[in-house]
């Protein structure tokens, strides 16, 4: 009772010593291995968590808040196909938990099964209409198959039942389309005035005012609420830019010329996947979708698992041990665990992971057959778009505009030593030069492929696929120049990010 009383008023520190003792007392009692668990879960100790549960599920095999609290940090970790195999056992013990049949739609989303998600949303919705995160959740599904309207009226729905929900602000921003009128910039106010919303919320409506600002043409009150917004988010993450330098140093001394000629063979022969990388907001999406619009082509999404190989082969006694079977293995393990994503035969498939850039030489060892892309755009464009950018997990480093700038000069700086160690593997994509002269870069994308010209990629905005990232409307029209410069209203508060930028903004573009 002490562990849970901690637990519900948000006191882990007490919460953990709690449990620990009580189960080292009684090491098999479920309930607490499983409240350990969630605490582990809360602090994203995802693997932790995992354990914990498949230990209390195999002491209880019934006990079904265990598995579902399984499945929610299998989908967590982006395992949501095993997240589904889970919750469709669920479903047959507990054929009427909504709130399962809930996480199993979001989960269905991950592997692409839109139709069955949307299917299971709306029969959740004929039960819990007066929910307004399901509403939230129904309405980025209708986003990611291009039904706009019916998403925005997800999300109207939703902020009807809720008005200080700052996330659904927060979505109808994101979908870049949305102008908010005087009505809806002085109900996010009004929200912000309320002493009784959590955090989350209150970053929410700051993001959210800044796009109303910003759409307005008010320079210092949109950076204002931007800046708020990322000062009230980095307060509630963990991110050491020195790390991401010292992981940097570590793939710059590992990944060399000999590193590769003494692992020739090395690795899965196969040669299915495209691997879009580099910044957030870069536009990768854009680069998918051309490419997805191509016959030989799948385009998938986000996916989780060359860094979760990547730290299996850190358990495994580090990547520079791994020997000639364990790089074919790793290799094949990529190409299972993908399988999920891919709906159709196509030959070829893209994973658009950006944070996939420190992975390079990782990914020409187990896959040295993969074709790599680096989505390159202008330095102040790029940063000032994660800036106003709010992500549901991840990129945590977009917070603070000097993190965001020795972000974005580390891995430039990374791709340039692949460049000098494996020349001509990495095919760079300048984003100013897909504006300048689409047809141009498309063919030499193509080229670098081994893939012919298709037409249908400089219509690529005609295209029906689903689209699961920030940028999905944006790909749903023809190139333009929309995003280019909108930073400069507001240059006279970015001089943190220009000075951590340094040579990598002077410079740009180094190469082409």
């Amino acid at each position: 009772m002490e562990a849970a009383l901690a637990l519900a008023e948000g006191r882990l520190h007490d919460a953990e010593p709690a449990l620990k003792a009580h189960l080292k007392r009684d090491p098999f009692d479920v309930a607490a291995i499983r409240m350990l668990a969630e605490l582990a879960a809360r602090i994203e100790r995802y693997r932790d968590a995992e354990a914990l549960l498949r230990r209390a599920l195999e002491l209880a095999p019934d006990f079904l808040a265990a598995r579902s609290n399984l499945a929610t940090v299998l989908h967590r970790q982006g395992r949501s196909g095993e997240a589904v195999a889970e919750l469709e056992q669920l479903q047959r013990l507990d054929p009427g938990n909504l709130a399962n049949a809930n996480l199993k739609a979001a989960a269905l989303g991950r592997v692409g099964e839109f139709d069955e998600a949307l299917a299971l949303y709306e029969q959740v919705l004929r039960t819990l209409g007066r929910q307004p995160k399901i509403w939230m959740s129904y309405g980025h599904m209708l986003k990611t198959v291009g039904r706009q309207p019916d998403a925005v009226a997800a999300y109207r729905k939703a902020l009807a039942l809720a008005p200080t929900l700052g996330e659904a602000w927060w979505s109808l921003a994101n979908l870049k389309t949305v102008a908010f009128d005087d009505a809806d910039i002085a109900a996010m106010g009004a929200a912000l005035d309320r002493d009784n919303i959590g955090p989350e919320d209150r970053f929410h409506l700051h993001f959210s005012l800044g796009k109303a600002h910003e759409d307005r043409g008010q320079a210092e009150a949109a950076f204002t609420h931007y800046a708020e917004g990322n000062r009230q988010r980095k307060a509630l993450i963990d991110y050491d830019a020195g790390q991401t330098r010292a992981a940097v140093e570590h793939a710059m001394a590992l990944y060399t010329p000999d590193f590769f000629a003494a692992r020739t063979g090395h690795g899965c022969a196969a040669g299915d996947p495209i691997f879009i990388v580099g910044m957030p907001r870069a536009g990768s999406t854009l680069i998918e979708q051309i490419l997805a619009s191509h016959s030989m082509v799948e385009g998938t999404m986000e996916l989780p698992d060359i860094p979760a190989l990547h730290a299996r082969a850190r358990a495994m006694g580090g990547v520079a041990a791994l020997s000639a079977d364990d790089a074919r293995m790793l290799g094949e393990q990529y190409l299972r665990d993908t399988r999920i994503q891919r709906k159709t035969d196509k030959p070829f498939y893209i994973d658009k992971l950006p944070n996939n850039w420190l992975h390079a030489g990782f990914i020409r060892l187990i896959l040295p057959q993969a074709k790599i892309i680096d989505a390159r755009r202008h330095p102040m464009d790029c940063c000032f778009s994660n800036f106003k950018q709010h992500y549901a997990r991840g990129q945590a480093f977009s917070y603070s505009l000097s993190d965001m700038g020795r972000y974005y000069a580390d891995y430039t700086g990374l791709m340039a030593h692949f460049d000098a160690v494996l020349p001509g593997r990495v095919h760079r994509v300048f984003h100013e030069h897909l504006l300048d002269d689409l047809e141009r870069e498309v063919r030499a994308l193509l080229d670098h492929l081994g893939l012919p010209f298709e037409a249908a990629c400089l219509d690529f905005h005609k295209s029906d696929r689903a689209v699961r990232t920030a940028s999905s409307e944006q790909v749903r029209r023809p190139v333009n120049r929309d995003g280019v410069g909108q930073w400069r209203p507001m240059e006279a508060w970015l001089a943190p990010l220009v000075e951590a930028l340094g040579p990598a903004l002077t410079e740009y573009p180094a190469s082409s």
